[in-house]
């Protein structure tokens, strides 16, 4: 046996620490060695991306790459459950990953303090196994989704504003991003949180949900939001889920 056979698989401490998972009926050895080979980027350290990377990382998931290159505020730390007040100035990428290295020091942890531009977005995301898409501005989402269909990369978005939060998955031949919301009619980057308001639990709710289909798809390769928008709603606490269709017009399933 190899090194890379040892490092391949669960350590006994490793089989103590996600021993909860193991014991589900559908979740075995196999499904937690799945997650401990799986690359997964995270765009955005914000509300979102706080909660998405922890649990993942409780979860083992092997390889997390952070990408996010804003400082943390004052306002961040009503949602934003990775930092505390003495965390204001630095890096939110940064002090995330050092928090999930704390979590779990059985996973790798990589932080990237840059915006994702078209010069890196193919360095960033073509050999990754799954991006979660937490990112709180249209230009950021169109190209995280650009990207992943240029080079075959499932792709899983959140988002969250107000009290409402939406989900959904595209992989593979599926309908793509801006199927969904045409560029055309969708650039209007004053629909932020900080523009207009968000409940503190609104995005920690849309980043569960987006962790736990992350795991399902890693481990179980289950794709139960593929072209299907789920919408939750936190002033009703009702959850709707809406099938879509590929877009014949669209500009990014034409060019794949």
């Amino acid at each position: 046996m190899t090194d890379l056979d040892i490092d391949l698989e669960l350590t006994d401490e490793e089989m103590h620490l996600y021993s909860r998972q193991i014991l589900l009926d559908g979740w075995d050895i196999e499904a937690q060695e799945k997650l401990k080979l799986a690359n997964v980027l995270i765009v955005g350290c914000g509300g979102i991306g706080c909660t998405t990377a922890e649990l993942l990382a409780r979860a083992g998931v092997g390889q997390i790459t952070l990408i996010d290159a804003d400082t943390i505020e004052m306002s961040n730390l009503q949602r934003q459950i990775a930092y505390v007040e003495e965390n204001i100035g630095f890096y939110k990428s940064e002090i995330l990953a050092k928090r999930l290295k704390q979590i779990n020091p059985h996973i790798r942890v990589e932080s990237q303090t840059v915006k994702l531009y078209e010069s890196n977005a193919e360095q960033l995301i073509s050999n990754q196994d799954l991006v979660l898409d937490g990112c709180d501005n249209f230009t950021t989402r169109y190209l995280v989704n650009q990207t992943c269909q240029q080079f075959g990369v499932p792709l899983i978005s959140a988002s969250a504003i107000g009290f409402q939060g939406q989900l959904f998955m595209v992989e593979r031949e599926s309908a793509c991003y801006e199927c969904l919301f045409p560029k055309e009619q969708h650039a209007n980057e004053n629909l932020r949180c900080a523009d207009s308001g968000v409940l503190a639990t609104t995005p920690n709710v849309m980043a569960s949900l987006q962790a736990h289909h992350a795991l399902l798809y890693l481990g179980l390769g289950k794709t139960p939001l593929k072209q299907k928008l789920m919408l939750w709603d936190g002033l009703s606490m009702k959850q709707r889920l809406l099938a879509f269709e590929k877009d014949t017009d669209c500009p990014i399933c034409q060019a794949r």
